[in-house]
């Protein structure tokens, strides 16, 4: 049997179950669009979608099931990576652990409003207010 290229197939994937086929083709490409658009994965990483249409004959072989399913592979998530840090409180044995937020242990920073910060994010006038150290030059006098 010889297959032409006329319309003697009359099964275009556009119209196929009422439009079915191309409802969920456009549902996946949507999923790439947004997966390509979404800073938090690679640019250049390769998206796929794929229709797989399963034809299954009767007996007969005049007549054929035909499931299609439309799926895509797309782009994960980069990683996000941060420091934490972890010790025992000394006057309570509790174990703390804080996320470090200047990059080194122990060194103050400058945040995004420019308030100024301990290494865990806390603001430094909440820590002055809370710490025993006494100020000597305050109380000289």
């Amino acid at each position: 049997m010889k297959i032409t290229s006329d319309k003697s197939i009359n099964f275009s994937l556009s119209e196929i179950a009422e439009g079915g086929v191309q409802e969920k083709f456009a549902a996946e490409m949507k999923k790439v669009a947004d997966n390509i658009l979404d800073l938090n994965t690679e640019a250049k990483t390769k998206r796929k979608v794929t229709l797989e249409l399963i034809l299954e004959p009767n007996d007969n072989r005049d007549a054929v099931d035909v499931t299609v399913n439309v799926k895509s592979k797309l782009a994960p998530q980069v990683g996000v990576a941060t420091t934490l840090l972890l010790g025992r409180n000394a006057d309570t044995g509790i174990i703390e652990a804080n996320e470090l937020k200047s990059g080194i242990p122990g060194q103050t920073y400058i945040d995004e409003d420019g308030q100024l910060k301990t290494d865990t994010g806390e603001p430094i006038d909440k820590v002055a207010k809370d710490s025993k150290v006494i100020d000597l030059q305050k109380n000289k006098g």
